[in-house]
């Protein structure tokens, strides 16, 4: 059952203040009840004189897909850190990056923000441009060669798209994006629109 849109805009400002306090805590580093309540006046001062647009969602939370989501963000963080690290300790190893241009599955602002942060979130890759009328999303990638290629540097952000849309779409949004419910069932390769790279 949908929730009544007054209901929905306070449901969404109250988690946009928690979500700021607890930001606003993590930049002080200081978990103080003076702290804390000047997060949450900060945060709602924000929300207030700034308000923003809600976000539609429609979709369902799938609890092993989150933890599978959570789990393999956690795996490509650390793989992605050490190779970034060892890059860096290589001396006379020139990266050779690229500017990939990624056609996403859903044009939903939600999915696209989600998957535009896990991507930058992972060393080697950071997200430069976010289409939201076309769904595009323009990566840069540090070394296209440590990546494994231009093409599974772009299939591995449509991945990081399938395990959100698995985790939290809803079963017409994943039929519509051409997905299955399970975790760990690989995201479609073929018939993926591929538009050209821009090269550095």
């Amino acid at each position: 059952m949908s929730l009544h849109p007054r209901r929905r805009s306070l449901r969404f400002q109250i988690v946009t203040v928690v979500w700021l306090t607890i930001i606003w805590l993590l930049l002080w580093g200081d978990l103080s009840p003076a702290n804390l309540l000047a997060g949450a006046a900060v945060a709602v001062l924000v929300t207030r004189s700034m308000p923003m647009p809600p976000i539609e969602f429609h979709g369902t939370v799938h609890l092993p897909s989150v933890l599978y989501l959570a789990y393999r963000f956690v795996v490509d963080l650390v793989i992605a850190s050490f190779q970034v690290s060892l890059q860096a300790l290589t001396p006379g190893k020139v990266p050779r990056g690229a500017v990939l241009a990624v056609q996403l599955r859903s044009h939903s602002d939600l999915y696209l923000t989600l998957t535009a942060e896990l991507c930058s979130l992972v060393p080697g890759s950071i997200v430069v441009e976010a289409q939201r009328t076309s769904g595009m999303l323009y990566v840069h990638v540090l070394d296209v060669e440590l990546s494994g290629g231009i093409e599974r540097a772009r299939h591995h952000v449509l991945d990081t798209e399938a395990r959100i849309l698995r985790a939290i779409a809803s079963d017409a949004e994943l039929t519509q994006a051409g997905l299955a419910r399970n975790p760990r069932s690989p995201a479609p390769r073929r018939g993926d629109p591929i538009p050209p790279e821009v090269r550095r």
